[in-house]
């Protein structure tokens, strides 16, 4: 049982924030890789420790669900990843349920009633701007919540809506405590510093409008011209693309004589751009990636396959955006045409995360030499300057200036355009100034290193529950309350199986007389103690006949 934990001064500092804060409301911005997670369970932890209730958690996927449930499960908070609607009433042995923002605009009246007076963590607010109605739903929800804990990896403006329970000053949502990755950086062993090789090319494509055009990333065009130059460069048909894989595994594999597991990670487009840049690396590389996309439904297992593995390359759609936890990701190849700020600093948080034992601490983002992208690059380059220069004068200010570049447009609708690619060809190569072999010592743990520093958190007992069973994941610790409920229920269906075979009643009828036996409602909303006494009578049966 949890009953102290480690915080990092940052998420001390947040946590005394939030215990001094009298609002029901709380938004922390901190840089992806900071330890979001384990400030948000450890303010869960405390506020349930005072005033028992249920918890629910929001994440923006399924995947992260899983990953919410697991950590909570550290904290001794029993959380289910697995519930929808038709669960009906929550298993007493449960602190509250894990689910996501689309299931919240499926379900806010269900939701409404499961969170009265509940505490909320809504992790990565800001998707709740994704879509209104998903706004809107958060609002029905959980607007009779004790407690509103709102999360996210990055500021965020209001340019439509402004999102529930979050307080806005001239359009810009203002947190409660804020952590930027150039103070992570200064704290050192928080995160890593990213550095981002840039490709120049020359590109040639038809234009939606059957135009023919001509262009390098140093030419100025307009927003959609833009977004076809840039479409172009990452096109399969183009030899940009394979151009800066081959740079981008070559800098991979020297990562990989020292830290044999590190791993890469290809953000593209879309499904059929993701498994053909597969194709790509099996014949130009000789490798075999690992490729996730949305319609996958073993997407969320392969990554956390990968993550647990020494596979050299990660190839996703979106799926790892943010929040998935791969601390060995060391080199990226941004190869999607979107270059919103937000969703450019997402994908940076998938590299910055600190690796205990590490050997080499830098991270590598290859990029298309794009002015937007380069714009996005300068701005966190420039925090990672001042976070890391050893001498007290200024750097140089940036020479683009990102505020004045414009968002990307979309191009003509598909089914009207004549938008073809004609070559890609990289050009000039600029690699970062990382330093290879100067003395990183103020930033690196080596092996068996000294703790982290930190403030040490005393728990007392954990939150209470209606039915507390001992033992309540059979033993092994790895496993969490729902995970080992999952197991029973199997045991207990293959015990049912058994016996009708043996008695020849029907199912329905023996797993009524095993509910009766046991006390028992409805198997889905039973407690470990009641599974374990329902298989029991179930073995006790089967002796017997």
């Amino acid at each position: 049982m949890t009953r102290a934990i480690r915080l990092r001064p940052w998420q001390k500092a947040a946590f005394d924030a939030f215990t001094a804060s009298e609002s029901p409301d709380f938004l922390a911005v901190a840089t992806p890789g900071a330890g979001k997670t384990t400030f948000a369970l450890t303010t869960a932890r405390y506020a349930l420790g005072r005033t028992p209730g249920r918890l629910v958690v929001v994440a923006p996927t399924a995947h992260l669900k899983v990953q919410w449930a697991a950590a909570a499960h550290r904290m001794a908070l029993h959380l289910d990843p697995a519930w929808s609607p038709s669960s009906g009433r929550l298993a007493p042995d449960l602190h509250g349920i894990v689910t996501t923002y689309q299931q919240v605009a499926s379900s806010a009246e269900v939701l409404r009633g499961l969170a009265n007076d509940a505490f909320v963590i809504l992790d990565e607010i800001h998707h709740a701007a994704d879509d209104r109605a998903w706004g809107d739903s958060i609002r029905i929800a959980f607007g009779n919540a004790r407690s509103r804990l709102a999360l996210s990896g990055t500021p965020f403006r209001s340019d439509t809506s402004a999102i529930p329970f979050v307080n806005y000053v001239l359009d810009e949502a203002r947190a409660d405590y804020t952590y930027g990755y150039a103070d992570a950086l200064r704290d050192g062993r928080v995160v890593r510093p990213v550095y981002f090789p840039r490709t120049g090319g020359h590109m040639e494509w038809i234009a939606p409008d059957g135009s023919e055009m001509s262009a390098s990333f140093d030419d100025a065009l307009d927003a959609n011209r833009a977004a076809q130059r840039l479409r172009t460069a990452l096109s399969l048909e183009g030899q940009w693309l394979p151009t800066v894989l081959k740079s981008a595994h070559e800098r991979l594999t020297a990562l990989r004589a020292a830290d044999p597991d590190t791993g890469g990670l290809v953000i593209a487009t879309d499904q059929d751009h993701a498994r053909g840049i597969a194709q790509l690396m099996r014949w130009r590389l000789g490798v075999d990636p690992v490729v996730v996309t949305s319609d996958d439904p073993m997407a969320s297992a392969r990554i956390a396959r990968f993550a647990a593995s020494s596979d050299p390359w990660l190839i996703a759609v979106r799926m790892v955006s943010e929040g998935v936890d791969i601390p060995r990701l060391g080199v990226g190849v941004y190869a999607t045409t979107t270059t919103t700020e937000l969703f450019f600093r997402q994908a940076v948080g998938r590299l910055v995360r600190w690796r205990r034992g590490a050997k080499r601490h830098q991270a590598f983002l290859f990029l298309p030499d794009d002015p937007r992208l380069r714009a996005r690059a300068f701005q966190i380059a420039d925090e990672r300057r001042h976070s890391l220069r050893r001498k007290d004068e200024d750097d140089p200010a940036p020479e683009v200036d990102p505020t004045a570049l414009d968002e990307q447009k979309p191009d003509e609708p598909e089914q009207l355009s004549l938008f073809a690619v004609i070559s890609a060809v990289a050009t000039d190569h600029d690699e970062p100034d990382a330093p290879w072999d100067d003395d990183l010592s103020s930033m690196s743990d080596g092996e068996g290193g000294e703790d982290e520093p930190g403030v040490v958190i005393e728990f007392g007992d954990p939150p209470p529950l209606a039915s507390a069973p001992g033992g309540s994941n059979g033993g092994d610790p790895t496993m969490t309350r729902v995970e080992y409920k999952r197991r029973l229920r199997d045991f207990n269906a293959e015990a049912a199986r058994e016996l009708a075979m043996i008695t020849g009643w029907q199912h329905s009828k023996v797993n009524a007389e095993l509910n009766r036996l046991a006390g028992v409602e409805k198997v889905a909303q039973a407690t470990v103690e009641q599974l374990e006494r329902r298989l029991r009578h179930a073995e006790s049966w089967l002796r017997r006949a």
